[in-house]
């Protein structure tokens, strides 16, 4: 099974390179967590929003694996702790489906993305940086495995 980080924006600070590779690579074989970069599409002076959503939306869909679990970040989802999050990952496991984790640009998922999602999360109340969406992310899978197996990285 694979955990698939699927994000629109391209050419990350090094610091963001560095965590989520960290966290990403302290995650078990069962648990792979993979990235793919979508390319955001030129904003020019006077951005049509839909059609960039639209184009971003064709991108994802294209990059999403096959009969994966598909999961929206949004701001308007469900807003899961890091004990849901281990209760998510524990369903995940033993169905050897892949799961997707859809994060859009900066505004927002195209709805094509959010009718096939099977889920709707949202990290936080707060607006995050794109960069750090994926350090959370990584580093919340990488917690939600510590409280699977007892490890003391989380301490509850």
């Amino acid at each position: 099974m694979r955990i698939h980080l699927i994000a629109v924006g391209q050419r990350m600070p090094a610091w963001v390179e560095t965590a989520f590779a960290d966290y990403a690579g302290r995650l078990p074989h069962e648990a792979r967590l993979v990235l793919t970069e979508i390319a955001a599409p030129a904003r020019g002076k006077s951005p049509d929003l839909e059609r960039l959503k639209r184009q971003e939306g064709d991108r994802i869909l294209r990059a999403l694996p096959r009969d994966a679990e598909i999961i929206a970040l949004d701001e308007r989802g469900k807003s899961l702790d890091t004990v849901g999050w281990s209760q998510a990952l524990s369903a995940w496991l033993p169905s050897g489906r892949d799961t997707a984790l859809v994060v859009g640009g900066a505004d927002g998922l195209d709805t094509r993305i959010l009718d096939a999602a099977h889920q709707r999360w949202s990290l936080s109340r707060l607006t995050l940086p794109h960069p750090l969406v994926r350090v959370v992310v990584a580093e919340q899978l990488y917690r939600a495995w510590t409280l699977l197996v007892n490890h003391p990285y989380h301490r509850a």
